[in-house]
């Protein structure tokens, strides 16, 4: 009596698995977005210089809130701001090892002179200004990714540092960032005149204050030209 010997070859899967982001895996741009694509639960990963990160979840008192304050100020701004466009953890496509997802942007349409262009939907190129909600001056945001949206020209870099409590205004000249100096207490944006913030109230959460010195912004005179000339 002879015994048969049966063998089982695996099926192969025709489509492999994508392997998931982690954080810490070092990605080109594309295979960074064919995972991402692939992990409709995740909300936040971002490539920065080749390097995946992936925040952990976030406290309201560290990020939602102060994350929600600011992003109202920049929505009012682009509200009456005609030739402007805002975002708030939209993902960037800076280059092939950079493709953030900051707290919030601004940026000029192309037509008006931006240096960003919508691509398939996503942000190509660089905002004129991005704003980052950093929990102290050890973020990543103050290092790593300062130093991607340095290189590719981000012109303006505002970031709060939470528990520092503190606000950097950074603008870009001549290849680096250097401190914005205050007016009085009132930063004003050099690539969006009007835009005006007063980080003491801010900081002290006197959002009415915030509000007030916007709309002295967005009535001066020189938010007035700027929309006038977005307009011929």
């Amino acid at each position: 009596m002879s015994t048969a010997i049966l063998s089982e070859t695996p099926v192969r899967d025709s489509h492999p698995r994508i392997p998931p982001l982690q954080a810490g895996d070092h990605l080109t741009r594309d295979e960074f977005e064919r995972r991402y694509r692939a992990m409709p639960h995740v909300h936040r990963a971002e490539l920065i210089e080749g390097v995946v990160y992936m925040p952990s979840p976030v406290s309201a008192a560290d990020h939602g809130e102060p994350h929600f304050d600011l992003n109202g100020w920049l929505f009012l701004y682009r509200a009456r701001t005609p030739h402007v466009r805002g975002g708030d953890n939209s993902t960037l496509r800076l280059d092939l090892d950079n493709e953030p997802q900051p707290d919030g942007y601004l940026r000029l349409v192309e037509e008006r002179g931006g240096q960003a262009r919508l691509v398939d939907g996503y942000v190509t190129g660089a905002p004129e200004l991005v704003l980052e909600i950093a929990a102290s001056s050890a973020s990543y945001d103050l290092h790593e990714k300062r130093n991607a949206y340095r290189r590719n020209g981000v012109r303006e870099y505002v970031i709060w540092r939470v528990w520092d409590e503190a606000i950097d205004w950074l603008v870009l000249r001549q290849g680096r960032y250097e401190p914005l100096v205050p007016v009085d207490g009132v930063y004003r944006s050099e690539v969006f005149p009007g835009l005006w913030l007063d980080t003491a109230a801010v900081l002290r959460g006197e959002l009415s204050r915030v509000l007030e010195v916007l709309q002295q912004g967005l009535a001066s005179q020189e938010h007035a030209d700027f929309v006038r000339k977005g307009s011929e």
